[in-house]
């Protein structure tokens, strides 16, 4: 299952490339659409390319997220290739990025 709860407050979201994607995005659209008191850990380990579609839904996300329900999106495990994509559309500055999904889960831990 691509969502998984790690917590009773944070989600676990291991996502791949369209279109389990979208389909995994949607999911936790309707998610974060219920239950408003989730910290978020998306690892896109197994994600390898990136469209307009997928940035439009992990912005949607981000907004849903950081800015409706005031709790974390935290992004880890992106490749070089997805990475790049992250750098030229700017995603870079306004995600927090990690790079193992150890390291996200400690985030949360050290700033709750």
């Amino acid at each position: 299952m691509p969502i998984q709860n790690w917590s009773d407050n944070v989600l676990l979201v291991e996502l791949a490339d369209d279109p389990q994607f979208t389909d995994d995005m949607n999911a936790l659209l309707e998610t974060l659409e219920k239950n408003k008191a989730t910290d978020i850990v998306l690892n896109f380990q197994n994600v390898s390319f990136v469209n307009s579609s997928n940035i439009a839904k992990l912005l949607k996300a981000r907004k849903l997220q950081i800015i409706s329900n005031h709790r974390k999106l935290l992004l880890c495990g992106i490749n070089t290739h997805v990475w790049g994509v992250f750098l030229v559309t700017g995603l870079d500055k306004i995600f927090d990025v990690f790079d193992d999904v150890a390291s996200a889960m400690l985030s949360l831990q050290i700033n709750p």
